[in-house]
């Protein structure tokens, strides 16, 4: 379980692949959607943000319950389905670069027993906090990967 370290670390350095990617996408095509159910830059960068609040509750819960029990996050039933493209990008970066520096340094004061901490998540057979932080690494990647995908898109409907 000692790889709690490798999460912190890929959570620590993605802000900084993750800003700086978002920078290099043109503002014509920051907002736009490749087909109208899908996200853009600027949502898929936004939602980052957006999930930090989430993913800080959950942590306090499991940390503080002996059986605590994570209800599903759905970004298209949980969420307003232009609430993204209402947001303002910078202020989000900048709220992505602060609550992240925050979690990691709280991550850093965890026991290897609290990485253990499982809780009951309704789309996971099993879940615990060292689960929800790889999760969350992997999450802020493939975000990156679709930023990227929509930076150097040439067929654009």
């Amino acid at each position: 379980m000692e790889n709690f370290i490798a999460i912190i670390s890929a959570l620590e350095r993605s802000p900084e692949i993750i800003l700086s990617l978002v920078r290099e996408v043109p503002e014509e095509i920051l907002k736009r959607r490749p087909k109208p159910e899908k996200w853009s830059a600027h949502e898929h960068a936004c939602h980052l943000a957006a999930v930090h609040p989430l993913m800080s509750s959950r942590l306090d819960l499991m940390l503080a319950e002996p059986t605590p029990r994570i209800r599903p996050y759905l970004p298209h039933v949980d969420d307003g389905e232009d609430a993204l493209l209402k947001t303002n990008l910078d202020e989000a970066l900048q709220r992505f670069t602060r609550d992240r520096q925050r979690l990691v340094e709280r991550l850093k004061t965890l026991s290897p027993a609290d990485w253990e901490r499982s809780a009951e998540h309704g789309e996971y057979t099993h879940y615990s906090v060292f689960i929800m932080f790889r999760h969350l690494a992997m999450h802020d990647m493939f975000h990156a990967y679709r930023i990227e995908e929509l930076l150097l898109k040439n067929d654009w409907e």
